[in-house]
Parts: structure tokens; C-alpha cells; sequence
């Protein structure tokens, strides 16, 4: 059997509202231009050698009802006022023959910025666990990112994070999502 190992990759988000926890669930899918594929839910490896693209590019090749893998981050919340946060972070390693890691965070009441650099710094803590950097338990997260950094064995990290506030009344569904394309 042949396996498929993506080439491309892109990141995207968007947020859905409707009275129904599903309907809103597809509208999320829909702000983030991947409500008409087949979603495949998969588990946090960046392959090796792969490329992040911006989001056109991916769905310029891609047919409605096409299978496509995706890891993604999903949270939602009827309640008025409650803030709700779905991201993914992403760390790619300078050997480009090596695979990255991509995480998926949900949470509430936690900022765009406090739940992308969670995220961000889980991923990079999964890769750097491959890479053979090590961390005493009670490193504190500024320690390692400067671990990382003078390593110069992660080259890159990032996140896309979605939050969105709840409405009385209606279903409010947030997504992030790191999308496989060819």
C-alpha cells in the first residue's frame, strides 16, 4: 500500500455562529474556506520536507468532496460573553529531512496571543524532545525558547489561532486548522 506523505501544507481559521452546535460548527468550516472537503482528522507531524503555502494556493488545486487531511483545533461555547479559543502551533526543524510537529489547543477566557503562543510552544516543545534538547522540569517556558533558539536545531515556529466572544442564545464555533494539500 502506498502512503501519502503531503508535500504542501497551509494554515487557516475562521468562526461560526447558529443556533444549532453543528450548523455553527460548519460555518466555522465555511469562514475557513475548507467546509466543502471530506475532513480526515490527523495527528501532529509536519513531514519532512514540506512546505508551508499560503491557504489560496492549497484550495486552488483542491475539488469539493476531495479527502483531506487536516489537523484541527475545535472548541465551542453557548454561553454570552464567554470568550472561546482554538489554535495550532507549528515547529519546523532546520534539517528539512526531519519532520516538525504540529499541537492543537482549545480553551476559554485565554487571549489570541496566550493561547497561539501556547500552541506555538507546544509543538516546539514536542519537536525539541526528537531533536534531543532536554529541559529540566521546572524550566520555565522563556528558558527553553532560548534553548531552542541557540540549539539552532528549530528553525521556525508559528500559530494560527482563532477566538471569537459567545452570543445568548447561539452556538459560537471556532477553528484552526493545519491543512495537508498535495
Amino acid at each position: 500500500m502506498d502512503s501519502f506523505v503531503a508535500k504542501k501544507i497551509f494554515l487557516t481559521k475562521g468562526v461560526g455562529r447558529h443556533k444549532e452546535k453543528l450548523a455553527s460548527f460548519e460555518e466555522a468550516l465555511r469562514d475557513a474556506k475548507i467546509a466543502r472537503f471530506n475532513l480526515v482528522h490527523v495527528s501532529s507531524i509536519f513531514p519532512p520536507g514540506c512546505k508551508l503555502i499560503r491557504p489560496e494556493q492549497g484550495l486552488a488545486k483542491m475539488k469539493s468532496g476531495q479527502i483531506v487531511h487536516a489537523v484541527l483545533a475545535r472548541n465551542a461555547v453557548k454561553e454570552n460573553h464567554r470568550l472561546v479559543t482554538a489554535s495550532i502551533g507549528l515547529a519546523i526543524p532546520k534539517d528539512k529531512a526531519n519532520h516538525g510537529y504540529i499541537s492543537e489547543h482549545h480553551s476559554y477566557g485565554e487571549t489570541d496571543f496566550a493561547a497561539g503562543e501556547y500552541a506555538e510552544d507546544l509543538a516546539a516543545l514536542m519537536l525539541s524532545t526528537t531533536l534531543g534538547i532536554e529541559f529540566a522540569s521546572e524550566t520555565s517556558w522563556d528558558e527553553k525558547e532560548k534553548q531552542w533558539e541557540m540549539s539552532g536545531k528549530i528553525v521556525k515556529t508559528m500559530n494560527m489561532t482563532q477566538s471569537a466572544i459567545g452570543k445568548e442564545g447561539v452556538w459560537t464555533t471556532v477553528v484552526a486548522a493545519a491543512v495537508f494539500a498535495e
